[in-house]
This record gives structure tokens, sequence and C-alpha cells, in this order.
């Protein structure tokens, strides 16, 4: 298997995850939040999705100059419609992931545009991975504080 090979199940295996936690939302708890400065549930699953979009723009060392989401103005349905509008950006990402050789991943230099962070690729695709992650353990803080039972993720 090779390092990217091993890299994207590591994204499918924390989204998979990731997505059980998000399907037991209850409609009426969308716009929970545990506190004024804190995104809504749904709004967190939709940082979650839209972030595949300038991840792939960074990753491929695109200009985030004048960065536009897909989803500005979009309103929020439900989770099955962020999902489903979030695939094909998904998708393109992990095909960009897919297609880095073991040298690229180990020698290409990415920098953050928000803070000037300069990692390799491969160690910058595994934060990415960890940035979802603690949004899961997030989500599962915002369940517990809603008192909706919470998923076994760990299957």
């Amino acid at each position: 298997m090779t390092q990217s090979e091993l890299i994207i199940l590591n994204f499918t295996e924390i989204r998979r995850r990731s997505i059980k936690l998000w399907n037991v939302l209850p409609e009426s708890y969308y716009n929970w939040k545990p506190d004024e400065k804190a995104m809504t549930a749904i709004e967190m699953v939709r940082h979650v999705l839209e972030a595949d979009y300038g991840w792939n723009i960074i990753i491929n060392q695109g200009d985030m100059t004048n960065y536009k989401t897909p989803w500005k103005n979009r309103p929020f349905i439900s989770v099955a419609d962020e999902l489903e509008f979030a695939e094909p950006y998904r998708n393109t990402f992990l095909e960009s992931v897919r297609r880095f050789s073991d040298t690229e991943l180990n020698e290409t230099e990415i920098v953050h545009p928000m803070n000037g962070d300069r990692k390799t690729l491969g160690k910058y695709l595994l934060r990415i991975g960890y940035h979802e992650s603690v949004h899961a353990g997030q989500f599962l803080s915002y369940l517990r504080a809603m008192k909706i039972d919470r998923p076994e993720i760990w299957d």
C-alpha cells in the first residue's frame, strides 16, 4: 500500500465515523450550540465538509487570495443535503491525494495560507485528518449536552 493509499484510508475511516455522528442529529437540534461563540451543530457539519474544497486548493498549491466557497449563501436544509452537495468536492479532494507519489508527499512543501506554517505535503494531509477528528470529538460533546444517544463509532 502506498503512502497516499494509507492517507486516503485514514480519511475514509474518519469521515465514516463523522457521518455516523452527524446522522443521529435531529433536525430540531440543527441550530443548537453550547454558547454564543460556538458553531451550531449544522454549521460544524458544513465546516468539515466545506473544508475539503479549500484543502484541495491548498494541497495543489492553488491561490487562496480570492477564495470563494461553493457553499456561500447556501441554505442549511439537512445533514443528508450537506453530504450530497459535498460529495463531488470530497471525491475531487481524494483524487488529488491519490495522485501524489511518495516522493511528493515527503518533499513537497505546503504553506498554510492562514498562518504561514510550513509542512511537507504528507504531514499536512495528516493534519487535515486531525482537523476532522477534533470536530468529531466536539460533535460528540454537543450530542452529550443535547442528551442525544451517541452512536458507537469504534466499530
